[in-house]
């Protein structure tokens, strides 16, 4: 029998999670970031999002469920479960340089009236770009339809970036990154800057680092709940000095005073202390 919630542009599902399972219905064409928040407002908090979550399906082939596969869509009436793997809560939210990538996000000139603060974002982010050439970390950056909306700003020295690449997606997992990650052996960790969201990359299995100070939205509001919702789905959200500490990680690191060096101005707060 369909769901009640079900009409032609809809598709009933069943969510389930632990020892539950309800039914609902989500649009035809829902991939996995549509699907985690529908997990979310079913279950809420009953979601550990500090645990590392999979998204299965059932298979009528198989007889069970299987990991959902890259580029899954909500096609038919389906049945769906989330699974909360054990972690080890001493790596949770570690970064080393060996296993990390730094993502900037389309830092373009056409968003500097735009972006709450960008010039504090764009200030923090340098600092980002210049830790990771210290360290040596791979960068990867986007720029989103940069014929009209104009190249990376001047101020950000993308010296020795991995990828800088064109885009007109709402997101940076795109197969020409994908090809770019996967010639860099063991990455783990991805350490997200500018203006962009991250669900993609935590269904690509990263652990995501977004860096509040150095990422930002239109409003205040949208960026305020932006992170909080990052936050509910399991990304780490973090600061940028926060981050570099973690990367050379004790004072003896070869690198340390370098890096200490980039972090002994505090880095401007960028409106996250404000009230509006």
């Amino acid at each position: 029998m369909a769901d009640a919630h079900s009409n032609n542009n809809h598709v009933p599902v069943l969510f389930s999670f632990s020892v539950f399972s309800r039914p609902s219905s989500v649009p035809v064409g829902s991939g996995y970031e549509v699907l985690i928040q529908k997990f979310l407002s079913i279950y809420g908090y009953q979601i550990d999002v500090h645990r590392k979550l999979v998204l299965q399906y059932f298979s009528e082939e198989w007889g069970q469920y299987i990991d959902l596969p890259k580029g899954f869509t909500v096609s038919e009436k389906c049945r769906l479960r989330l699974v909360p793997l054990q972690m080890d809560i001493t790596t949770l939210g570690n970064l080393s340089p060996a296993t990390t990538v730094f993502f900037c996000c389309d830092m373009q000139e056409r968003f500097r009236p735009a972006i709450k603060y960008f010039g504090d974002i764009i200030s923090v982010g340098q600092r980002l770009l210049q830790g990771a050439r210290i360290l040596g970390i791979p960068v990867v950056v986007s720029e989103q339809y940069p014929k009209g909306l104009g190249s990376t700003v001047q101020e950000m020295d993308l010296t020795g970036a991995k990828l800088v690449f064109p885009k007109t997606k709402f997101s940076m997992v795109l197969p020409e990154v994908e090809a770019a990650l996967a010639e860099i052996p063991g990455v783990r960790s991805v350490v997200l800057f500018g203006v962009e969201t991250a669900l993609d990359l935590i269904g690509r299995g990263f652990e995501v680092h977004i860096v509040a100070d150095a990422t930002s939205s239109r409003s205040m509001m949208d960026r305020m709940f932006a992170l909080e919702r990052l936050a509910r789905t399991g990304i780490i959200v973090t600061t940028s000095e926060s981050v570099l500490l973690q990367l050379v990680a004790d004072k003896e690191h070869p690198k340390f005073k370098e890096i200490q060096n980039i972090i002994k101005a505090s880095a401007p707060e960028s409106g996250l202390l404000s009230k509006v």
